[in-house]
C-alpha cells in the first residue's frame, strides 16, 4: 500500500501559529480509507500551490495537534492564514470546495 505523506513527527502548535502566509494543515492517516478517497479533490489543487505551506500530520488517539485544532475526523484540512484558522474542509468531497478554502485564505 503506497503512503498518503503524513507526516509522524508532529509539528508544536505554536509553531504552526507562527506560520505567515496561506497555510494548509492536513490530519488523517496513511491506512485511513476516507483519506485515500478526498485526495483526488486535496492533492491536485494544494500540491500545485507555490505560495502555500501544506503540511500533513499524522493523527490519532493522544496526538496533540489534532486535539489543539479539535480534529474528529480524518481526512480535516485546516485553512490558516498568518496563524488564523480561516476554512475547515471535513472529508472534503469536491475539488470546488478544496478550491473555495484556498481562495479564502489566498487573498
Amino acid at each position: 500500500m503506497d503512503t498518503l505523506g503524513y507526516e509522524e513527527r508532529q509539528p508544536e502548535r505554536a509553531d504552526i501559529d507562527a506560520l505567515t502566509g496561506p497555510v494548509v494543515v492536513e490530519f488523517g492517516t496513511n491506512w485511513c480509507g476516507y483519506c485515500r478517497a478526498s485526495h483526488r479533490y486535496l492533492d491536485p489543487v494544494l500540491s500545485g500551490e507555490e505560495n502555500l505551506t501544506y503540511l500533513k500530520v499524522e493523527d490519532g488517539k493522544g496526538r496533540p495537534l489534532g486535539r489543539s485544532f479539535r480534529v474528529k475526523l480524518w481526512p480535516t484540512a485546516i485553512f490558516l492564514r498568518d496563524g488564523v484558522e480561516v476554512a475547515r474542509l471535513v472529508r472534503p468531497t469536491s475539488r470546488e470546495a478544496v478550491e473555495e478554502a484556498l481562495r479564502q485564505i489566498a487573498a
